[in-house]
């Protein structure tokens, strides 16, 4: 799945059931809640992308190779202190845009039997890790928008917790324990809600034995 543009997109907190099987015995989507264990891989893999995050860092360059040309070339014999200023400014701002924007071209999900890994960009920074000990459920969020987190990026609102938003789209919300969710943009967001219910599922038997 690549990215959503849907008009109208609903607020991140506008998901699936919470309980994962509605009357019936199905989600929504015609699909099986938890399906067998055969069904759920023993590690789930997923990705996210945005190219248009490339148009971005381009810019983070433009900047990056100005600030580089201005300390070059400059005679910096007019004004040491601007001429410097600038050559900061420019510095700094494309290494900026560039960490910002190439860290989120894509995010990549896996979810084994003890924990959900969500590694960012080429070398994998930001990183989070949450163990399956600390999940208590997990939704599918059919349309998750970067405006609904003020952005692209890893996100935190205090009344939505957090997420990593790389495109518009669905995305699977973690419920944890201590009352936060953790959002992520990922494609095939269904396979991932119900590969963490199995996992959960799995997990309670020996929990309360």
């Amino acid at each position: 799945m690549r990215d959503h543009p849907h008009e109208g997109a609903a607020a991140p907190d506008e998901h699936g059931s919470t309980d994962g099987v509605p009357a019936g015995g199905r989600p929504a989507g015609g699909r099986p809640a938890g399906g067998s264990h055969a069904e759920i891989p023993e590690v789930w893999h997923g990705r996210a992308s945005n190219r248009v995050q490339w148009l971005l860092a381009g810019v983070g360059a433009a900047c990056l190779a100005l600030g580089i040309d201005l300390a070059v070339n400059s005679t910096w014999t007019s004004g040491l202190a601007p001429l410097v200023m600038a050559v900061v400014g420019c510095v700094a701002a494309g290494l900026l845009v560039l960490f910002g924007t190439l860290a989120f071209v894509h995010v990549a999900v896996r979810v084994d039997a003890d924990a959900l890994e969500v590694r960012c960009g080429h070398i994998g920074v930001p990183r989070r890790r949450i163990p399956l000990d600390t999940v208590v459920g997990a939704d599918f969020a059919p349309r998750v928008t970067p405006r609904h987190w003020g952005g692209w990026g890893y996100r935190w609102r205090p009344e939505q917790g957090t997420a990593v938003v790389v495109r518009r789209g669905e995305a699977m919300v973690l419920r944890l324990g201590d009352g936060r969710t953790f959002t992520v943009t990922v494609d095939d967001a269904e396979g991932a809600v119900r590969c963490v219910r199995e996992r959960l599922r799995l997990r309670r038997p020996a929990s309360t034995a």
